[in-house]
C-alpha cells in the first residue's frame, strides 16, 4: 500500500499502537552519517588502510565494535581495532561543530511526546555523541522516556540490545523504532517491533523496505510535517 506521499508503507502498520517511540539519533535526528564515514576514512588512511567509501558508509549504524571488522576484516580488526576506535572518536569530535540537526527532528519529538508517548532515543553510539546530540537538539536526556548509548549494552546494532534496553526503561509495553539503516530495521525485526525508515542516511526505499521497514519516508521533517504518530 502506498500513503498519500507516495512512499510504500504496509498494509497492517496501524493493526495496533505503540505506546513508545524509539528514535535513532545519527542519520536519523542529525545528520551525521557522512560525518561519520569521514572520520572512519580518515582513521583507516592514518594506519594506510584505504577501504572503499561506499563501504564504510554501508556499515555506519551498526557499531563501532563490528564495524572495523566488517571493513578491514578480522585480522584488522584483531591488530588495530581498538586504536582505529579511539582515532575515529578523535576525528569525528573534530567534525562535530559542523553536523546539524534535520529540520524537523524537534518538532516530531514534541509532536509524539504531547500525543502521550514515551518517545526515548535508541542509539548505539558513543555517549558523549550522544550527548552531543542532546546539545544540538537543545534538549537534557531526562525530557526523554529513556537515552542509551554503546555503553548501556555489550552487543550493538543489528542486535536488539539498544532497543530492548531503551524500551525496558523507558517503561513501555509496544514500540516502533524510526531510523534510517538497514541496521536499524534489523534490529526492530529482531526486537519484535515495526521500524519506519528514513532515507536521511543515505540507503535507498528499496534497501529499507527490503529489511522489513513498514514505512520509508524522506526524513524526520516529513514525519513531523504529517503530524505522523505510531
Amino acid at each position: 500500500m502506498t500513503n498519500a506521499s507516495g512512499h510504500r508503507e504496509s498494509p497492517d502498520r496501524d493493526e495496533s499502537l505503540a505506546d513508545t517511540v524509539l528514535l535513532d539519533v545519527d542519520g536519523t535526528l542529525i545528520d551525521s552519517t557522512y560525518f561519520h564515514a569521514l572520520a572512519w576514512i580518515r582513521a583507516f588512511a592514518a594506519h594506510d588502510l584505504t577501504p572503499d567509501w561506499w563501504r564504510v558508509h554501508r556499515t555506519v549504524g551498526m557499531g563501532g565494535d563490528l564495524l572495523v571488522g566488517e571493513v578491514g576484516g578480522r585480522e584488522v580488526e584483531d591488530q588495530l581495532g581498538d586504536e582505529l576506535r579511539a582515532d575515529w572518536a578523535d576525528r569525528y569530535r573534530q567534525l562535530l561543530p559542523e553536523v546539524r540537526v534535520f529540520p524537523g527532528a524537534r518538532a516530531l519529538i514534541d509532536q509524539l511526546q504531547q500525543a502521550g508517548h514515551r518517545v526515548a532515543l535508541a542509539s548505539s553510539g558513543a555517549q558523549e555523541f550522544t550527548e552531543a546530540a542532546l546539545r544540538m537538539l537543545g534538549m537534557a536526556g531526562d525530557e526523554f522516556a529513556a537515552v542509551t548509548s554503546s555503553e548501556d549494552v555489550d552487543r550493538s546494532k543489528p542486535e536488539p540490545d539498544i532497543l530492548a534496553t531503551a524500551l525496558q526503561r523507558a517503561g513501555g509495553a509496544d514500540a516502533v523504532v524510526v531510523g534510517d539503516t538497514v541496521w536499524d530495521v534489523e534490529s526492530a525485526n529482531r526486537l519484535g517491533a515495526r521500524c519506519v525508515a528514513v532515507r536521511s542516511g543515505g540507503f535507498s526505499e528499496a534497501e529499507l523496505t527490503a529489511a522489513g521497514a513498514v514505512e520509508v519516508v524522506d526524513d524526520v521533517g516529513e514525519l513531523a510535517t504529517r503530524r505522523w504518530l505510531p
